[in-house]
C-alpha cells in the first residue's frame, strides 16, 4: 500500500512517469458515533476501505495510492452533540473539486473520492465535486448507492446503523482499539431508520430520538463482520475505479 504523504516528491514523480496512478481521495466527518466509537468513524471507514482497494487495483502497470483524507463533511444531523463539526456542502464541494483537479492535473490518471459518511447532504456535495471533472477521470464510492448497498449487511439495509452493528463492526476491523467494546456491549439494540426518519422530514438526531447519537445493535457488532464488510467496499471502489478507466478506452 502506498500512502502519498509518505512519498517524497522525486517518489511520486517516477510513479507518475511510469505507472498508471489511481489515487484514492477517503472522505469522512468529525461526527458523534454513540458513547463508544470515535469521531473519526467515517473517516476510519472509508481509509479502511480505501487501503484494502489500492491492494486490489495494484498491478505490475497501475499503482493506487491512498491520499491524505478530508476527515470534515457536513454533519448537521449530529447537531446539538459535542464533536460535531460540520462544512457547509458550498464548501466542501468545491474544496473536493480543487483536490481533485489538481491530482489530474499533476499527471494522476484517475481520482476517485471514497465517502462513507452517510448524511443525505455529504452525499450530495461529495458527488457534486465531479462536475467539470473530465468524464472517467473522476469517481464517487459511497454505499448510499442502490447499487453497492443491497450489498452490505441487513442492519445497514433497514437504515438503523449509525454506529450500530454495521459500523461498529468496521472499526474493530479497522482500529480495534478505537472501540469501546465495554460500552458498546451496554447498549440496548435500537431499530429507529435513519432512511425512514429522513423521509419523514426529520432532520437531526435528537429529532430522530437518538439521544445517544447511535441507532442498530452496537453490542453485536464483530471484527469478522467487519473484515466482509470492508471487502464489500472495498470492491465497490475497484469497480468505480476500473469502470472509469474502462470507460477512457
Amino acid at each position: 500500500m502506498t500512502r502519498l504523504a509518505e512519498l517524497s516528491t522525486t517518489a511520486y514523480a517516477a510513479l507518475l512517469a511510469t505507472k498508471e496512478v489511481v489515487v484514492l481521495l477517503p472522505v469522512g466527518s468529525v461526527e458523534p458515533h454513540g458513547p463508544h466509537l470515535p469521531l473519526c468513524t467515517d473517516t476510519l471507514i472509508s481509509q479502511g476501505a480505501a487501503a484494502l482497494a489500492a491492494q486490489q487495483l495494484t498491478t505490475g502497470e497501475r499503482v493506487a495510492v491512498i491520499a491524505p483524507a478530508v476527515p470534515y463533511g457536513v454533519t448537521d444531523f449530529a447537531a446539538g452533540f459535542a464533536g460535531a463539526i460540520s462544512v457547509p456542502a458550498e464548501v466542501l464541494t468545491p474544496f473536493l473539486n480543487r483536490i481533485a483537479a489538481a491530482f489530474l492535473a499533476d499527471g494522476a490518471a484517475h481520482v476517485c473520492l471514497v465517502n462513507n459518511h452517510l448524511e443525505p447532504a455529504q452525499d450530495a456535495a461529495v458527488r457534486a465535486a465531479l462536475d467539470g471533472l473530465p468524464s472517467g477521470r473522476a469517481s464517487i464510492a459511497c454505499p448510499l448507492s442502490r447499487r453497492w448497498g443491497r450489498t452490505l449487511s441487513a442492519e445497514y439495509k433497514s437504515g438503523a446503523c449509525h454506529a450500530g452493528q454495521y459500523e461498529t463492526s468496521l472499526v474493530l476491523a479497522v482500529e480495534p482499539g478505537l472501540v469501546d467494546e465495554r460500552a458498546a456491549h451496554g447498549l440496548p439494540a435500537s431499530t429507529l431508520s435513519l432512511s425512514e426518519g429522513i423521509a419523514a422530514g426529520k432532520t437531526t438526531f435528537k429529532a430522530l430520538g437518538m439521544d445517544q447519537a447511535y441507532t442498530g445493535s452496537p453490542a453485536k457488532a464483530t471484527r469478522e463482520e467487519g473484515a466482509e464488510m470492508l471487502e464489500r467496499l472495498a470492491t465497490m471502489i475497484v469497480r468505480e475505479v476500473v469502470e472509469g478507466l474502462e470507460s477512457l478506452g
